[in-house]
């Protein structure tokens, strides 16, 4: 068991007892919220890094109502680098990273709004750090710590979820995300030049062949394919993704036409790389929603997870999706034992994205 499922066994198991216990012992609390006007604002966002960066509409929604306002985050390692994509971020903490407490435990909050979905470590932490209100998603019992509960619905577009927040403080937000809602710092852009092929060098399509989950993943013999399929048409490709992905990356570099990046860029600089690329292939992942943010066109694969809930939305984008009886079947982050060895994913082809791929480039 690695340290994020650790801490999701815990929260099951304890969460619960301690939302129940602190409601009693604390009892009601702060303002009900509308018309405050606070000068430093904590938004707790654990979780991976595609949430992360579907918050950031919310976060420039959040500036543009409050343009004085302090605005803090309380993240966690794995994706605490988005926020460097966010100018708007006074300061980012970790609750995983010990020194950190000591920082974040001693600041007083006119509001926290607590974006994470349905644990309770993160309502908790709400509840006992000093604020004037408190706002969060009242999935379950987690709903008595705050003063603002606001419903989550599983059929809603993440971004729009994280929207609802808004609308409960009433602060005032787009219809629609404007694009792009993140923002590459120079040093990054810099970072990843030279890397990067020459901008004649196009199209040049990234492809992440990497999930947090397995049953995400697409395999990397059709990535392969796809890769052979493109060279043909004089396509040019990078490859993204951490460590991890290296023996999926070193697998899908079969020719000169492919610069393999796996490991070689921090997270900011990655998302340079995005942003310079006509397209990106890849699964469900926070590399999908990071290159949303950025406006890069993308063709995403979906099987277990719900496309309404996290797929992109309307042009420029394409998402495949078999839509086998038994998916989505992925229930906050979480997926299931497979018995049919992830066949909504592994069953879409190469032939499959090259098409979707092709059509989406030549409307580009």
């Amino acid at each position: 068991m690695n340290h994020t499922e650790l801490l999701k066994t815990l929260d099951n198991r304890v969460g619960p007892h301690l939302a129940g216990l602190l409601s009693r012992l604390l009892l009601r609390q702060d303002a009900k919220a509308p018309g405050i006007s606070p000068q430093r604002l904590l938004l707790i966002r654990p979780g991976g890094i595609g949430d992360a960066a579907l918050l950031a509409p919310s976060l420039l929604s959040l500036r543009q109502h409050w343009p004085d306002a302090r605005l803090d985050i309380l993240a966690e390692r794995r994706n605490a680098a988005v926020f460097d994509l966010c100018p708007s971020v006074a300061q980012c903490y970790c609750y995983d990273r010990p020194a950190d407490w000591l920082r974040f435990t001693r600041q007083r909050y006119d509001l926290i709004i607590d974006s994470e979905q349905s644990h309770y470590l993160s309502a908790l932490v709400a509840r006992l750090l000093p604020a004037a209100c408190r706002c969060g998603f009242a999935s379950n019992s987690r709903a008595k710590l705050f003063a603002v509960p606001v419903p989550y619905h599983q059929a809603d577009y993440e971004i729009d979820s994280f929207y609802h927040l808004l609308d409960a403080l009433a602060i005032p937000r787009p219809a629609q995300p404007v694009i792009p809602f993140l923002q590459i710092p120079a040093t990054a852009a810099a970072q990843a030049r030279p890397f990067l092929p020459p901008e004649a060098a196009r199209p040049l399509v990234a492809l992440f062949p990497g999930a947090s989950i397995f049953e995400k993943r697409w395999p990397a013999k059709h990535f392969r394919q796809l890769v052979q399929q493109g060279s043909a048409q004089g396509w040019h490709f990078a490859v993204v993704g951490g460590p991890q992905d290296g023996p999926a990356a070193n697998a899908i570099a079969v020719n000169n036409r492919v610069v393999n990046l796996a490991g070689r860029l921090p997270l900011a600089a990655t998302a340079a790389v995005l942003q310079r690329c006509d397209a990106l292939v890849t699964g469900d992942s926070g590399l999908l929603h990071l290159a949303v943010g950025l406006g890069t066109p993308t063709v995403s694969l979906f099987g277990t997870s719900s496309t309404k809930k996290w797929a992109p939305h309307n042009f420029p984008h394409r998402v495949i999706d078999h839509c086998l009886p038994c998916s989505p079947c992925s229930i906050f982050g979480s997926v299931p034992p497979c018995p049919h060895q992830a066949r909504c994913i592994q069953g879409i082809t190469a032939e499959e994205v090259f098409q979707a791929l092709t059509d989406l480039l030549a409307e580009k």
